[in-house]
């Protein structure tokens, strides 16, 4: 997937409306995770990532601090984030409990 034409959200725009539900792609746009819920607001905020599973079944839930996400949206208006973590390196942190 080329990211480059994909359209940066903003601070502003960091909200749980915005975010939960969106697809974390990482290394060679491999599908890492979906995004569960943030906790907090904005730049500062942590986002629970859910990670391996079957339609939600069976996923380890990881928290990672939202800067290490790059948020944005595609030609169609769909949130999606990339990062620099593989499925591996997310599934080696610890779980995250509510």
């Amino acid at each position: 997937m080329d990211h480059s034409a994909h359209v940066r959200l903003t601070n502003e725009e960091l909200t749980p409306a915005n975010i939960e539900g969106a697809t974390i792609y990482g290394v060679d746009d491999e599908k890492v995770g979906t995004v569960d819920h943030m906790h907090g607001a904005g730049s500062g905020s942590t986002v629970t990532v859910d990670v391996g599973g079957f339609l939600g079944i069976g996923a380890k839930p990881v928290a990672v601090p939202i800067s290490n996400l790059d948020f944005m949206r595609d030609e169609n208006g769909e949130v999606h984030a990339v990062t620099g973590w593989s499925k591996e390196q997310l599934k080696e942190m610890p779980e995250h409990r509510d």
